[in-house]
């Protein structure tokens, strides 16, 4: 397993930068986010001649791309603009994942809100839209991992599993992410794992403690949970309430050879948790620690 940090932990920071702290940090690759107005990230009128400038400048330092975040989650929506939309940004992914030589993008199962209907007509819009982008990434043997994600169709392990299986593409599959299922649904990670095991194919780490007994999950926003609503506070990893060496254990169990990508969320909650430069470091040297045990 190799480590990776995520641009969502360095929002002071350009791409380059963060990518530095990585390299320094002994992290192996770093995943990018691909949106508009965040500082840490490439956006749409980043040319090919930066990207590929970028793209050396990480060779030269030692670091791979583990892969690109796609902030879209229209791809189930019945509206046809809405869903194009969501469409042409992941194909924006699948170019930037190209030039850099990363073969994983970040994808929301869809977008499914409390209160919304019509379950099996989006599953069905999201089924197909995944196809379709699916056989486009996979001439550039790129991946499509679904992350298991509050208010997505694909929030638990269970839905996750059966969506993917569904989609039916070699190169569709999960991002597991432990922490969202957590605070979500609070299903134990051994459970998660042996549901997910076969299509597991990136993961993302971080951690949490919840903020008060019984406070129950809410989130207006696909992306993140806002500060009323939240009913956790972030945590550095191995700070909080997650038993990552168990986790990473347990993956190691059943063949996972892939990314543990630091999620560090101090783009949402800054203030919760240190400077990258403290928080991801010392996330990345409890990793590295695990993973020497192992």
């Amino acid at each position: 397993m190799k480590i990776a940090g995520h641009t969502m932990g360095t929002p002071e920071l350009t791409v380059l930068e963060a990518a530095q702290l990585f390299a320094d940090a002994g992290m192996d690759a770093i995943e990018i986010i691909y949106q508009d107005g965040y500082k840490s990230a490439l956006h749409s009128n980043t040319s090919e001649k930066e990207i590929l400038g970028l793209k050396r400048k990480l060779d030269i330092m030692g670091l791979e791309v583990s892969g690109i975040v796609s902030y879209a989650s229209g791809y189930n929506l019945p509206n046809v603009e809405k869903r194009e939309a969501a469409v042409n940004e992941c194909r924006k992914c699948i170019t930037l994942a190209r030039l850099l030589d990363a073969h994983n993008i970040r994808i929301y199962g869809g977008t499914f809100l409390e209160g919304d209907d019509c379950f099996e007509e989006k599953r069905k819009i999201l089924v197909d839209t995944m196809r379709m982008l699916a056989d486009e990434a996979s001439q550039y043997d790129i991946n499509l991992v679904i992350e298991n994600h509050f208010n997505t169709m694909t929030t638990g392990p269970q839905i996750t599993y059966d969506i993917v299986k569904e989609i039916d593409r070699a190169n569709v599959g999960i991002l597991y992410d432990q922490a969202n299922i957590g605070f979500l649904s609070g299903e134990d990670y051994k459970k998660c794992i042996e549901i997910q095991k076969d299509k597991i194919y990136y993961v993302h780490v971080k951690d949490f403690k919840f903020k008060a007994e019984g406070k129950k999950f809410k989130a207006s926003s696909v992306t993140h949970v806002s500060e009323e609503e939240r009913a956790v506070v972030t945590r550095i990893v191995g700070e909080g309430i997650l038993p990552w060496k168990e986790i990473i254990k347990r993956l190691q169990e059943i063949g996972y050879t892939g990314y543990l990508s630091l999620e560090y969320e101090r783009r949402w909650h800054p203030m919760d948790i240190p400077d990258a430069s403290v928080g991801m470091v010392k996330s990345a040297n409890y990793l590295r620690r695990i993973l020497n045990e192992l």
